[in-house]
């Protein structure tokens, strides 16, 4: 064979090269690059021995870039993962105002009255409690902690107004503080929440004047309240809550000797709505 005989081999077989390289490219970034680039080679290593070596990549060299780019079967590149909805509608410095409602008709003994060396007995007298809780919620931080706890955490500041359309008194006005933590799960489009209040306020006590006992013993009194229940984004800007609530009213033993400190523990459903007052996310 004559060296133009030669030479034109090996521009054509160059040109095969170069097009299974461009081939191997479009099969994409794991197929392509293994197959297409061991193809590629192949054709070059004989193109350069049919043209006395002349373009041929290194030998040596040619196994190793082979093994090092993988094959057809290698292994996937790991997935990104998917954005998080929930991101938009819990972050931190985001401002709410909150409008919430409950019917509290279940009377229970105090919760925690092993810690005061109660023995659970309750209340003869039963109440129904109605409150509305004007609140400004703000969430102190963005979504973390792990899985089971992943999540964000609301200060709640709240001037409540609660009717009593069974018992004794009538009124009841308070001012309450607590947190609430949103359990923030990647994309659920409900998010539980459980949360704790306390506060002080002022009932129109009824045991020091026309009751026979079991009313209240002051009208100075303290609440604590524990609730749960789940939240709905509409959108960035509206959502609701629905769960329960378990609500105690006392003084504390205040008003003890005099009077006694009979307390109201009551619990029943709850409704809320948000609106948020801040800007939203960027």
């Amino acid at each position: 064979m004559t060296r133009q005989s030669v030479k034109l081999w090996a521009v054509l077989l160059a040109s095969c090269a170069s097009m299974s390289q461009a081939a191997g490219q479009q099969l994409g970034p794991d197929l392509g690059s293994g197959v297409g680039r061991d193809l590629g080679q192949e054709v070059m290593l004989a193109a350069g021995d049919a043209g006395g070596g002349a373009g041929s990549p290194d030998k040596g060299a040619a196994g190793p870039a082979g093994a090092s780019g993988g094959g057809a079967f290698g292994a996937k590149a790991a997935q990104p993962k998917k954005p998080d909805r929930n991101e938009k509608f819990y972050y931190r410095n985001k401002v709410e105002l909150s409008m919430e409602m409950g019917v509290l008709p279940i009377n229970i003994p105090f919760v925690f009255d092993a810690l005061v060396g109660g023995d659970y007995s309750q209340n003869p007298t039963h109440y129904t409690l109605v409150p509305l809780f004007p609140s400004l919620r703000w969430q102190m931080g963005k979504i973390n902690g792990p899985w089971i706890l992943r999540g964000n955490t609301d200060l709640t500041v709240t001037f409540s107004v609660t009717a009593i359309p069974r018992g004794p008194e009538n009124l009841y006005d308070a001012f309450d503080l607590g947190f609430r933590r949103n359990f923030v799960y990647r994309n659920w489009k409900a998010t539980p929440y459980f949360e704790t209040r306390e506060g002080a306020g002022f009932v129109n006590a009824q045991e020091p004047y026309t009751y026979n006992g079991y009313g209240q013993g002051q009208d100075f009194t303290f609440t604590l309240m524990i609730g749960f229940g789940a939240r709905y984004n509409f959108n960035s800007k509206y959502s609701a809550e629905v769960g329960g609530m378990y609500m105690h009213v006392s003084n504390l033993y205040l008003s003890e000797p005099k009077y006694d400190d009979n307390g109201i523990n009551v619990c029943g459903p709850w409704i809320g709505f948000n609106m948020r007052l801040s800007r939203p996310k960027d």
